[in-house]
């Protein structure tokens, strides 16, 4: 099976696959400073503990290796101070990736969420039969709803959800860029 890169270098900006017990320390406080800005968007935040995140970071080499999630510690500076993860979902699950992306709120503002989600696009469309990748966030969340329409996604619908996190309004917001747009986009970019 074809899998992403594990290190993606972008300058100042550094994806690399967590490292499991030797990143809880670091990971565990990154989450616990940045509680209150995920709170309003990130139903996850309401169980957040030690045990969690130590469990969530235990499960990252078997996702990897199935090809289910490569999640990625965002380091800038030699610290991590988010996490972005290309992964099949529902609606993505055969042709398609979804992505997904959070950062601490001393690194948001700096077009570090977008340039995440930029590497990520590029890895899932080297992985063969991926045609198109998904953004999916709730509506009322405009920072993340910033991220998809940077970068050229095209918003595909807005459905129903569970309203499981604070401020959400109870939909989601679906947002998609397939290959063949990603590359038109590319040919632009280059002139």
């Amino acid at each position: 099976m074809d899998l992403p890169q594990q290190v993606i270098e972008l300058d100042d900006l550094t994806l690399r696959r967590f490292n499991g017990e030797a990143d809880l320390p670091e990971f565990f406080r990154v989450i616990e400073e940045s509680l209150e800005h995920l709170r309003p968007w990130m139903p996850w935040v309401a169980e957040h503990s030690l045990a969690r995140t130590a469990a969530f970071l235990a499960r990252r080499p078997e996702l990897w290796a199935s090809g289910e999630a490569f999640t990625y510690a965002i380091v800038v500076d030699g610290a991590i101070v988010g996490a972005g993860v290309l992964f099949r979902s529902g609606e993505t699950r055969d042709n398609g990736r979804e992505i997904g992306y959070w950062l601490h709120p001393a690194a948001t503002g700096r077009g570090l969420a977008t340039r995440t989600a930029r590497a990520l696009v590029e890895q899932a469309f080297r992985l063969p039969g991926v045609d198109h990748v998904e953004i999916v966030h709730d509506p009322a969340n405009r920072a993340s709803a910033a991220v998809p329409a940077r970068l050229g996604f095209t918003e595909r619908l807005r459905r129903p959800a569970e309203r499981s996190a604070p401020a959400g309004s109870g939909e989601v917001q679906v947002w998609r860029l397939t290959r063949g747009r990603r590359n038109s986009l590319a040919a632009a970019e280059a002139r």
